[in-house]
């Protein structure tokens, strides 16, 4: 009797205790599976839109990784390139050379066309280094300026020679004078290796080219070509490559906006692009490409 209890007992547990399982797996979901650090997804409503994903880790997969700096290829810079002109025109020396009987060079005769005076730069790269949850970040990079100067008057550069002016001849030295024929066209070029470094803030953390972003920084460049081209129906096409007294390394404030994918670049330097007798800060704005 008792051994028919015990049996019927048992039954009754193991029966009450396989519905409770059956029961309770129905209202468990089986589409998340968690083996130690292995995370196992199941998606899908059927057999044939099923998907699987597997992460390793305690990371939540809601949440993707990001790299700590994004590089930008070939970026290009199209602009215009000008400058402020502070020189004392009473003294800059023999660097500016009047022929006799002719007035003295001044401001008048270094004016641009602006519209043609044009800045390229062309960044082999651009990378960015994202500091404080990608609002703010660090932008440098390497490339080329590319600055053309092109002038109303017909005005030329030598490196050296020998030219009558009114206090006797100009000699071994570089110097620009008021030229006798007109060009229709005559631009001073002058292009830099440059190393731009800027503070970045962005208003959307997961790309610069989204939202508003601000930059501004410094940039150091150093003068590898100066030449001053010419065309002209008497002399055809001249370019006269040499060293005009220029300064070899520019320091420039600069800045950019982005509002969205459309990024606009400027620049100012305090400092003149001449080693003596000439004061003129070069500055530029315009327009950036970048992927």
């Amino acid at each position: 009797m008792n051994r028919k209890l015990l049996f019927s007992t048992l039954f009754a547990f193991f029966f009450f205790t396989a519905s409770a399982q059956t029961d309770s797996s129905a209202s468990v979901k089986r589409d998340t599976i968690r083996v130690g650090n292995i995370l196992i997804i199941k998606r899908g409503k059927n057999f044939d839109n099923d998907s699987v994903n597997i992460t390793l880790g305690r990371r939540s997969p809601s949440y993707p990784s990001y790299n700590r700096t994004t590089t930008n290829w070939g970026v290009i810079d199209f602009g215009f390139s000008n400058f402020t002109d502070k020189t004392d025109y009473s003294n800059t020396g023999i660097f500016l050379v009047s022929r006799p009987g002719n007035p003295k060079l001044g401001a008048p005769d270094f004016k641009l066309r602006t519209g043609k005076s044009i800045n390229i730069n062309i960044w082999f790269f651009m990378q960015t280094l994202h500091l404080v949850k990608k609002n703010m970040n660090l932008k440098y990079g390497f490339g080329l300026e590319l600055n053309n100067y092109r002038y109303k008057s017909a005005i030329s550069y030598r490196e050296d020679g020998i030219i009558p002016y009114s206090g006797g001849m100009q000699t071994n030295a570089p110097f620009i004078f008021r030229d006798s024929i007109s060009f229709s066209k005559n631009k001073l070029a002058a292009d830099y290796l440059t190393i731009p470094v800027m503070i970045n803030f962005a208003s959307n953390k997961y790309s610069i080219n989204k939202g508003v972003s601000v930059s501004f920084g410094v940039s150091a460049g150093y003068l590898y070509s100066q030449r001053n081209k010419q065309k002209s129906d008497e002399r055809g096409k001249k370019r006269n490559k040499g060293d005009y007294d220029m300064e070899r390394f520019k320091l420039s404030y600069i800045g950019e906006l982005g509002l969205g994918p459309v990024k606009f670049y400027g620049s100012y330097s305090p400092k003149s692009m001449y080693e003596h007798s000439l004061d003129m800060r070069p500055y530029t704005i315009g327009i950036r490409f970048s992927n």
